[in-house]
């Protein structure tokens, strides 16, 4: 295995997390993964799903949350607002630029169809990083069949029940977090 990487300054971590932002418009974590397991090789697979795991729990987009905390990591407060400086700066350009020119086309059916193709393709990104990312559940300490089971379980509760997130995320999250800490005082007790 690959010896990991650090990021060499905040002016890296800034060119990078642009690159980043740019590749993955409106669905950036495929592309976080890729960029920061696979061609940056800053992470292991197993510490970009502890980011990203701490990054969901946090209040705010997921991506943004995992792009502080590295950033912190590295070059503390500096390289939190570079990371930030990174998925925002050029995005932001963009995105005003963009809205202006919707204004204008926001009734034409070419418009409204392609946005809603990108939808689509944000959320195949998204499926295919989980399932590029199920490795690293052999190592988790809730376990395979007890991920798929929680897994099974907020999916009922949100799409089926139609549950709020603020009920689903404690309701099942408190019993995976006691799950995970048994298995692990267990392990320990060996």
């Amino acid at each position: 295995m690959e010896e990991l990487r650090r990021p060499a300054s905040c002016g890296e971590l800034v060119r990078v997390f642009t690159r980043l932002s740019l590749q993955g418009f409106g669905g950036v974590l495929p592309i976080a993964q890729r960029e920061l397991v696979e061609r940056e090789r800053w992470l292991t697979k197993a510490e970009f799903v502890e980011l990203l795991s701490l990054a969901q729990v946090l209040p705010g987009p997921n991506v943004m949350n995992l792009a502080v905390m590295f950033g912190d990591r590295h070059f503390g407060f500096r390289g939190a607002l570079s990371t930030l400086l990174g998925m925002l700066g050029v995005p932001l350009v963009l995105v005003v630029g963009a809205a202006a020119l919707y204004a204008g086309f926001a009734e034409n059916p070419m418009v409204s169809g392609a946005l809603r193709g990108m939808g689509a393709v944000a959320a195949g990104l998204v499926l295919a990083t989980a399932l590029k990312l199920m490795s690293t559940l052999r190592a988790n300490p809730v376990g395979a069949g007890a991920a798929a089971v929680l897994a099974a379980l907020t999916l009922v509760a949100m799409v089926v029940l139609r549950w709020p997130m603020v009920w689903v995320v404690p309701g099942l999250g408190a019993p995976a977090v006691a799950l995970a800490a048994w298995r692990l005082g267990r392990r320990g007790a060996r």
